[in-house]
């Protein structure tokens, strides 16, 4: 794999340290790599992704088979040994293409290039002997101890599956786990006012990528075959917004009308925000079109916490050309006194554990834990208590988050109401990941009665 010139491998490798032992998420590993490497041919951009994300997806299944062929365990290898033989591994049982030899080979060349040259033998003999008897590994007994076996099965820890399993069944809590490892493709929302969905997708067709719309959300559409996002010119000129379908949802159930001011106090990189200046803009055309202008347009303040992440929401707002839009730096859990009673929207997609985008961010399994939920349920409720304050009366407060745990979602919800008579509850749903479909979501769509004062 060196067409480019560039051991493809040995970039594999670097990520997956930059993940497995630096603590980067796998997410913004890869996208740098790919990023640093944009003269890499499409089928070696594919190759790196695919085994980077492949092998974090299937680690825990990986070490267990590691473990079973290796005198040495896979928690006492030295890092760079143990990413080798993790990739190597995946290699050997999903890539079909590649010959085992060519697999082992490589993988005993790059341990010599790291400087492990008395561990060649050790990784050359683990590795062929794994090969030889891939075919043969056995699972757990499912009937024995269904919950160790799902969990090597599909590589999720077995604390979250118990999470999982207080509230679903064993089949609905399987359908999460074949969900997030199967391949979905990338949706998108169009940007009406920069191209028809029509117009869109003959585009997108035309430079041969694969375009299909959503069943029943009008504007939304799935890609695939495609190299590199970045490279699309439609996205670079703003024409679509990558938007997972659950996302779209707290636009649509959020539903602004001409005029509203909405603010997002936790918005990077700012989908929500967009989408709902958006849905203001063709609110207020269409009432323009009728004849009644709007005296005051509608505006969208998409706040979050640092530099970093406004300048990714200033940038988003740029690429898809809207006016109606600004980027604030501010911190959601200091009350801002200049904002009480002025939104008529609040969207609260707050901090969560992303218990349901497992299927993209591959990485949060393995880093997210019990007690780091039961902190974000905390802050979530102390975000939530700071916020509210600046929803007008007859105004709503649309909480979100991308998890599937009952604690950060329906329990703060539940806990929210009784701290907060004044609100009232209008919808709320737990959206499940469903396979090539979407991601975990849960929404909940709280108005605050007309009756109250902003000091409440």
């Amino acid at each position: 794999m060196r067409s480019s010139g560039v051991n493809l491998r040995e970039l594999v490798l670097d990520t997956l340290l930059a993940v497995t032992r630096d603590e980067e998420y796998s997410h913004i590993a890869i996208r740098d790599t790919l990023d640093k490497y944009q003269f890499l041919e499409k089928h070696e951009r594919s190759f790196l992704k695919r085994v980077c994300q492949g092998t974090l997806e299937h680690m825990i299944w990986i070490d267990y088979v590691i473990n079973q062929f290796s005198s040495v365990k896979v928690n006492k290898m030295k890092p760079q040994i143990r990413c080798i033989l993790r990739s190597s591994v995946y290699e050997l049982k999903y890539m079909d293409a590649v010959p085992a030899s060519a697999t082992c080979n490589e993988a005993v060349k790059i341990a010599q290039k790291k400087g492990f040259h008395r561990l060649k033998g050790f990784v050359n003999g683990v590795l062929r002997n794994i090969s030889r008897n891939l075919e043969q590994i056995s699972l757990p007994d499912p009937n024995k101890d269904s919950l160790k076996y799902l969990s090597i099965k599909y590589s999720m820890p077995e604390w979250i599956l118990e999470l999982w399993m207080k509230t679903y069944s064993l089949e609905e809590t399987e359908e999460f786990l074949q969900a997030f490892l199967a391949d979905a493709p990338l949706s998108v929302r169009v940007n009406q006012w920069k191209s028809t969905k029509e117009d869109l997708i003959k585009e997108l067709e035309a430079g041969g990528i694969h375009v299909w719309e959503h069943e029943t959300i009008p504007g939304v559409l799935y890609l695939e075959d495609y190299d590199y996002l970045a490279g699309i010119p439609a996205f670079q000129q703003g024409k679509f917004y990558v938007q997972d379908i659950s996302s779209v949802q707290a636009g649509l159930w959020a539903d602004p009308k001409p005029g509203d001011y909405v603010l997002d106090v936790c918005a990077a990189p700012g989908g929500k925000s967009i989408h709902a200046a958006e849905l203001i803009l063709e609110a207020e055309r269409t009432l323009a079109e009728k004849g009644q202008p709007v005296n005051v347009p509608g505006m969208v303040e998409a706040r979050d916490l640092t530099e970093y992440k406004v300048s990714l929401i200033q940038e988003n707002i740029e690429r898809c050309g809207l006016s109606n839009i600004r980027a604030v730096q501010a911190d959601a859990r200091i009350f801002d006194e200049t904002m009480e009673g002025r939104a008529d929207i609040v969207l609260a997609d707050l901090p969560c554990s992303g218990l349901g985008v497992l299927g993209r961010k591959v990485d949060i399994k393995y880093k997210v834990h019990l007690g780091l939920c039961q902190e974000l349920c905390l802050l979530q409720r102390e975000i939530l208590h700071t916020v509210q304050r600046y929803v007008k009366p007859g105004g709503v407060l649309l909480y979100s988050t991308c998890t599937i745990h009952p604690a950060e979602n329906q329990e703060n919800v539940e806990w929210f109401l009784q701290e907060h008579p004044e609100y009232q509850l209008e919808r709320q749903q737990q959206i499940l990941p469903k396979l090539g479909k979407n991601d975990g979501f849960y929404l909940a769509k709280m108005r605050k009665e007309s009756g109250y004062g902003s000091g409440h």
